[in-house]
């Protein structure tokens, strides 16, 4: 009988999300004693039913292990990229990018990590895709709510 191994996936992580990832595990497990402690009060009240602390620190207490799971699993899967510094958009890259009105500047990074209010995209966005494999001076276009708007390559760096 053949049995079948389940590789799970890597997911790709700048250096500075995977060393995001490991900072976050260990505020986690640095909450999770103070989280267990309190539970153990809790307990102590007497009635559980009608604890409202007791269920409080219990869903504390839940939430902790979950994002710890969670982050444990993408640690493990994670595959930190570098960019090769090819003169092509690659993730790494921070990337200045112009419509001929206003420049945007973004930094290419892994799904996980993306937050545009910080300035980082996923390679896997609609604009992160458009410039993967680009050069400076190539033009992209992206398709965007209001109609597709075009992108002019700046500078990569």
């Amino acid at each position: 009988m053949k049995q079948f191994i389940r590789k799970e996936p890597q997911i790709p992580f700048t250096k500075e999300g995977y060393r995001k990832l490991l900072d976050e595990k260990a505020k986690f497990l640095a909450e999770r004693p103070d989280a267990v402690e309190n539970l153990r009060k809790s307990r102590e009240m007497g009635d559980l039913s009608e604890n409202g602390y007791y269920k409080a620190s219990r869903a504390r207490l839940s939430f902790l292990d979950s994002r710890i799971r969670r982050v444990e699993r993408l640690i493990r899967c994670a595959k930190i990229v570098e960019s090769s510094g090819s003169g092509y958009v690659e993730m790494g890259n921070t990337v200045t990018i112009t419509d001929g009105k206003k420049e945007y500047t973004y930094t290419i990074v892994g799904g996980y990590e993306s937050d545009p209010s910080q300035k980082t995209i996923s390679y896997m966005s609609p604009i992160g895709r458009a410039l993967m494999g680009k050069s400076v001076a190539d033009t992209v276009a992206v398709a965007a709510p209001s109609g597709q708007v075009n992108y002019t390559i700046v500078k990569i760096s």
